[in-house]
């Protein structure tokens, strides 16, 4: 019995969740930093934290072991908890932020632990509430896949074991329990799987107005910075943040340029850098808590930095590079409005169509800005806008979708996942650089995830697998020609901006005076030398292909390209006897033979050409277009539809590190987004036909969305993530009509598809360890060597994904890239299954291959709601024309992967550009940034006012009028340029001695752990017959001390020298370093004499005899009282606990 299951009815949970945290915090630095206190008026409040529990908060006690923490590790197993420490950018924080801790998230809404955030996410089969109806689910019939077995899905029950009869070669589980968040080494999950806790009830937060609000204090310099971290080891952890978050940490971003080009001058674009990068810094560290303005301001060395500081902060905030994603915004207004007030104000309204990733993206970053910006309307007696999502489906994800399978019981996964296929989107493509991914998977959400390795096996058409060292010379030709082809690669004009001072961003230096003109003024002087340095011939050029994903990365090189006889002949290729060696490929006839050329006729042509330099055989042919048809995968379409000029004009935007997926389903992700900190207004079954927009966006002015079911909403601004696809049907009517650079980058941009046919299994009878293998594909005609007769087949189920680890069940997953995308939209999913299933038995002659007890087959191109998979640069494309799809027209903004010109047909790209709308509508609703006057400080020694008359070296100043705030920030800023001068002339303070090392053993151990292990490992598995078992630490150390006590005294002489040797340097360090110390204190004294003789008037005779003082430094004026007691360092704070 056949029955057909619709792709939409997987509805998603009302229930609310929020986001768990680790509570396990290092101590935050219990001072205000290096300032000295002689001028500080009142204490600075700090947040103390000790043995992982926040003290400043009541009731807020929270340990990492309730999260999970502290597991043992199985490193065998291939699975990777969120916190397993390969992207060390928010791990072993030398500071943690949250005294504010989640307990908003956590206490308030009686959150459980990991386990039962993922059942949350997980549930998908109840209604949603706001307007969606319920739909039959076994009624409706899918365009887009097809389900051929029978039986309704059922959501894995808790506590069901896994039969490990069912399944050869199975790897081992990943635990349930979840280490900590922010744990200081790296962790895998262990092997056993442990029974989760039944999910506590969700309670619901009430919104009242009793919640608690965080009070914003006044700003003050350094608070954010940890008093025992050095200057260098803070810039370079603010570098790498600034890496981990798109962005370079030496030079402005082409938008904050725009903002400061007028108001700062060179100088000054190093100390907002440095700012900047800080700011990141306590992001990056920790993304389970928003940043706060205050902190922010924490980041400045000096109350001279603070406008700095706060347009850093906002330009951060509004741009998504802080605080998005499954964060709670605290409410730091103090300002309600009175209900007999909001009777009569009418409440913005901001509408968002899709509920894919951009939609949910850009919801949600709304709901946090309306949060953060919540004065700026309560204060004019309005609430903050409501935003609400509007989504065709009954489902969310969009091109998101992890369908469960029938089967969910005697699979590997941990109890609370369900096992699902994915039919959309399935890698996520690096975590590193910036993706914003690896912030809500890892660091908000905690979800498992699986690193995928590339170790693919090609199989050739008649079963055999393809020689590896033939495999890499056929890839390194192609990347050759590929290479070639880059030639004709359109290029763009660099986009504005301007870089700092490297080495004083590196050091963690500001500016001390400096001031000059604005750096609006250095754009010619700048353009000059980039049109200098552009003349080297030297550029980002394609250094190869990803094979898991299809993409070429960039390295640096030269256009100018070597004869391809030289080239084939390093690659390992023998050349015929009668070929020059200087001949070159010419393509110009390709790329110049009509208006619109492509990169597919590009490359056959250098294929015919290099087929008379080299021998190639029908299977060199076969793999070459085993790699064409990786190319289509990427793009969803036929090389021969790509842009000559432009197909790859995202390339080297790629983000690092390893590809992975999400065990248990990518769509855990939007369905996070949807939920957590609490649910986003979503109104399913609502499709779109109709928007009415304004060309004026002007807060005035009301959009009107018209939906299919006749329903009409008003919104004052709409953000549509409808696909590329949808845009090109002509499904949704516009009033007024698109204008032309809009509608022109629509019928330009291509919209390419890819399917997919999944096949369930009770066994796989394959090796689970492979990621993936390929198959390479027969011509048209037999043995061909022309390229035209590949064309059509070369991408029919030229690869599969080994999807055991992240469904839990025996599954592969057949990929139908190209031309055979398309075929599969027409052709009956029998026919697809019984031609996949005959592959199979041919790659696997060794085993039968059972018939799939489930198959699903995509037909992406047929849902309307999509229309295609994911967008590709078109032939006719232009220039630009990603930019303009991102443009908005009046009060309509766009979002989608195909309106993110940097990372287009990618699921980051979709959340990225739901970030860049979201700082769209906020900048319509309340205006750009507006920055402080002034914005930088003049330098402390320039305040001297011509009416100030210098006595005996001193300045009796007349500042009875200066106000309190100011004369704090004026001794703020001049002490910081003190302790700026000693750092820059002496360096850092001696540090007292540690205690030495004092036992040999301790040293034999580090030594010898690891060829202990492995003979204790060894020696465990041989015992148990286990070949994943593992010795425990405690085994290793019994060991070595067995080892220790047995070895004779040549082998424990170095190591007691050794200890011998640290205790003398020790005790010698020791008893100097008291000496050292005062001779350091002394010097810096002098230093400061030096620098505040050097700048008479900034200090009234009163304020430097004070400061004095309060140093602890007697006699310097006489008749004054001597300060008894001990002598302060030059940076503590003497006068403020």
């Amino acid at each position: 019995m056949s029955s057909v299951i619709e792709l939409n009815k997987d509805i998603e949970s009302q229930s609310s969740a929020v986001v768990g945290h680790n509570s396990s915090l290092s101590p935050l630095e219990k001072k205000s930093g290096p300032v000295a206190g002689w001028f500080v008026q009142k204490p600075l409040k700090s947040r103390i934290y000790n043995n992982g529990y926040s003290l400043n908060s009541k009731n807020s006690y929270i340990s990492a072991q309730a999260f999970g923490g502290n597991h043992p590790a199985n490193e065998q197993s291939g699975y990777k908890s969120p916190n397993s420490g390969e992207n060390d950018s928010y791990q072993s924080p030398y500071e943690n932020r949250s005294s504010r801790a989640k307990e908003s998230q956590v206490q308030a809404a009686g959150f459980p632990p990991h386990e039962e955030l993922n059942v949350l996410l997980q549930t998908a089969n109840t209604s949603e509430t706001s307007g969606s109806r319920m739909g039959s689910s076994q009624s409706k019939t899918s365009a887009l896949s097809s389900h051929t077995s029978s039986g309704l899905t059922s959501v894995k029950k808790e506590g069901e074991d896994y039969d490990s009869s069912t399944m050869a070669h199975q790897p081992p589980s990943p635990s349930t329990t979840v280490s900590s968040q922010l744990s200081p080494a790296k962790s895998t999950t262990p092997a056993v799987l442990t029974t989760p806790v039944k999910p506590a009830k969700v309670k619901q937060r009430k919104q009242s107005s009793n919640r608690k609000r965080l009070r914003c204090s006044d700003p003050r310099p350094r608070t954010s910075i940890p008093a025992k971290l050095s200057p260098m080891d803070l810039a370079q952890q603010s570098i790498h943040a600034a890496y981990s978050s798109r962005l370079n940490p030496f030079t402005l971003h082409p938008g904050e340029y725009q903002l400061l080009r007028d108001h700062v001058c060179h100088a000054h674009v190093s100390a907002y850098l440095n700012i900047r990068n800080r700011i990141l810094r306590l992001w990056v560290r920790n993304p389970l808590v928003s940043v706060t303005p205050d902190e922010a301001a924490g980041c400045a060395l000096s109350s001279r930095w603070l406008g700095l500081a706060e347009v850093a902060y906002h330009w951060l905030l509004r741009k998504g590079y802080i605080n998005f994603g499954c964060v709670e915004i605290p409410d730091l207004s103090d300002v309600r409005v009175k209900k007999s007030k909001l009777k009569h104000s009418k409440r913005k309204t901001v509408i968002v169509i899709g509920a894919g990733m951009s939609g949910l993206g850009c919801a949600r970053q709304l709901e946090g800005l309306f949060s953060h910006y919540r004065e700026r309307w309560t204060s004019i007696g309005e609430e903050p806008p409501r935003v609400v999502v509007l989504e065709g489906r009954s489902r969310i994800g969009g091109r998101v979708y992890s369908h469960p399978l029938r089967k969910q019981e005697n699979n590997i996964l941990p109890a609370h996942l369900r096992c699902t296929a994915e039919l959309g989107a399935h890698i996520i493509t690096g975590f590193d650089h910036g993706n914003p991914l690896s912030m809500i998977i890892r660091g908000q959400l905690a979800l498992y995830y699986y690193p995928l390795k590339d170790n693919s096996t090609l199989f050739d058409i008649d079963g055999h697998v393809v020689d590896k060292e033939r495999d890499t010379m056929v890839e390194r030709l192609y990347n050759d020609i590929l290479d070639r082809a880059s030639v004709y690669r359109h290029r763009t004009a660099a986009s504005q901006t301007i870089d700092g001072d490297r080495e004083m961003i590196e050091a963690g230096r500001d500016p001390l005076g400096e001031m000059g003109p604005p750096i609006s003024t250095l754009e010619l002087e700048r353009d000059h030398e980039m049109g200098l340095v552009n003349g080297t011939g030297v550029e980002p050029v394609p250094g190869g292909v990803d094979k898991l994903t299809g993409k070429a990365h960039m390295v640096a090189g030269s256009r100018k390209k070597a004869p391809p006889a030289k080239a084939a002949e390093a690659m390992g290729w023998r050349i015929a006897s009668n070929v020059l060696a200087y001949r070159d490929l010419n393509l110009d006839a390709a790329a110049k033979s009509c208006e619109y050329p492509t990169l597919g006729a590009a490359m056959d042509e250098a294929v015919k050409q290099y087929q008379f330099l080299l021998d190639l055989s029908p299977q060199d042919m076969r793999l070459l277009n085993w790699h064409y048809a990786n190319l289509e995968y990427a793009n969803a379409a036929n090389v021969g539809k790509l842009s000559l000029g432009g197909w790859d004009q995202d390339i080297g935007n790629e983000f690092e590190g390893e590809h992975a997926q999400v065990i248990g389903g990518y769509q855990q992700v939007p369905r996070g987004i949807l939920l957590c900190p609490s649910k986003l207004d979503l109104r399913t079954y609502k499709a779109v036909k109709g928007i009415a927009y304004t060309l004026d966006d002007s807060n005035e002015t009301v959009a009107r969305v018209m939906c299919d079911d006749g329903d009409i909403l008003e919104a004052d601004q709409v953000v549509l993530t409808a696909p590329l696809g949808v845009l090109k049907e002509n499904s949704i009517a516009f009033d007024p009509v698109l204008p032309d650079w809009k509608l022109g980058p629509i019928q330009r941009l291509g919209f390419g598809t890819l399917n997919k046919v999944i096949l369930v299994y009770d066994r796989p009878f394959w090796d689970v360890d492979q990621d993936m293998f390929g198959l390479l594909r027969e011509p048209e005609v037999s043995d061909s060597l022309d390229q035209e007769d590949y064309v059509c087949n070369r991408g029919r189920f030229y690869l599969f994904w080994n999807c055991v680890k992240t469904s839990g069940l025996p599954v592969l997953i057949a990929l139908m890239a190209g031309d055979a995308a398309h075929q599969a939209e027409s052709i009956s999913d029998a026919e697809l299954v019984v031609g996949v299933t005959q592959e199979l038995a041919r790659m696997f002659k060794q085993t039968p291959v059972p018939k799939p007890s489930e198959t699903i087959v995509t037909r992406w191109g047929k849902d309307r709601f999509a229309r295609g998979s994911y967008s590709y640069v078109g032939a006719t494309s232009q220039p630009g024309d990603y930019e303009a799809m991102a443009r908005p027209i009046g009060n309509l903004h766009f979002a989608g992967e195909a309106t993110c010109g940097t990372h287009p047909a990618t699921v980051h790209g979709a959340y990225i550009s739901g970030l860049r709308a979201a700082s769209e509508v906020i900048e319509a609703l309340l205006g750009p940034i507006e920055l402080p006057d002034p914005l930088v400080l003049p330098p402390a020694n320039a305040d001297v006012a011509s009416k100030e008359t210098i006595k005996n070296g001193h300045a009796d100043v007349e500042r009875s009028n200066e106000r309190e705030d100011a004369k704090q920030k004026r001794l703020e800023a001049f002490e910081s340029e003190i302790l700026s001068a000693i750092f820059t002339e002496l360096g850092l303070r001696p540090s007292k001695p540690g205690k030495p090392g004092s036992n040999p053993f301790l040293l034999f151990t580090k030594d010898q752990w690891a060829p202990c292990k492995q003979a204790c490992d060894d020696a465990r598995r041989a015992a148990t017959g286990n070949p994943d078992s593992k010795a425990s630490r405690n085994e290793v150390r019994s060991a070595l001390g067995q080892i220790w006590r047995a070895s004779d005294d040549e082998v424990k002489r170095p190591y007691i020298e050794q200890t011998e040797n640290n205790r003398i340097a020790n005790t010698e360090s020791a008893a100097t370093f008291l000496e050292r110390l005062a001779a350091w204190d002394e010097k810096a004294m002098a230093v400061r004499r030096q620098y505040v003789a050097e700048h008479p008037g900034v200090l009234s005779a009163d304020e430097e005899i004070q400061m004095w003082q309060a140093l602890g430094v007697p006699g310097l004026y006489e008749g004054e009282r001597r300060v008894k007691g001990k002598v302060a360092g030059y940076a503590e704070d003497s006068g403020s606990d």
